[in-house]
């Protein structure tokens, strides 16, 4: 049987996607999670095969996900393959999730028998990328943040404020500002919730 470990924050969906998989005769879903952060935990008791994700999820993406596995891969937790099922085909999202080492990215209107015939192909050892979105990625612009300044302008075009941001990353609030402006400059807007529109809209955050 592969094992799966679906991370999902909406109820339904997660569900949907539990329920579909769980008809197929040689896949069965362990555990789901609401967000990242609840998937990472659960991936230690359950020891999943493969770790089936959504990208924008609270508190931990899917794509932050796949990062705090692959580094984890050792012998503290048995090794699992990532892949992510989403709506949003965004070229950055693509690039960024095959840096962290995911081995399949699917779109949510993919067909039910697609997405298990994908997982099987991961299990197996391949890699399941949608033709078209492969296509789009490398044709897109190329990410020019870093991990500090996509994290400072992710949360900041979430409403928070520079001293909010310095607590929770554990920064000075002049650290913030210094990296809200590389990545305003970078992206060239105007002001911070310019660049987080346009950063988001290229699938970089």
């Amino acid at each position: 049987m592969i094992r799966i470990l679906i991370a999902e924050d909406q109820a339904m969906v997660r569900g949907a996607l539990a329920a579909l998989l769980g008809l197929e005769p040689d896949i069965e879903v362990v555990a789901t999670a609401a967000d990242g952060a609840e998937a990472l935990a659960l991936c230690g008791q359950h020891a999943p095969d493969i770790v089936l994700t959504d990208i924008e999820m609270p508190r931990m993406t899917g794509l932050e996900l796949a990062a705090q596995l692959a580094a984890r891969q050792d012998a503290r937790m048995a090794p699992c393959r990532v892949m992510i099922v989403t709506t949003f085909g965004r070229s950055g999202y693509l690039r960024r999730a095959l840096s962290a080492g995911v081995r399949g990215f699917l779109l949510k209107d993919a067909p039910a028998d697609a997405l298990a015939a994908a997982i099987r192909t991961v299990h197996a050892g391949g890699r399941a990328i949608a033709p078209e979105l492969a296509l789009e990625s490398w044709s897109g612009a190329q990410d020019p943040l870093t991990e500090r300044e996509r994290q400072v302008l992710r949360l900041a075009g979430e409403g928070a404020s520079g001293a909010d941001i310095a607590r929770q990353i554990h920064l000075s609030e002049g650290t913030v500002r210094n990296y809200l402006s590389e990545a305003i400059s970078k992206l060239g807007a105007g002001n911070r919730v310019e660049a987080y529109r346009l950063a988001r809209d290229a699938g970089w955050l």
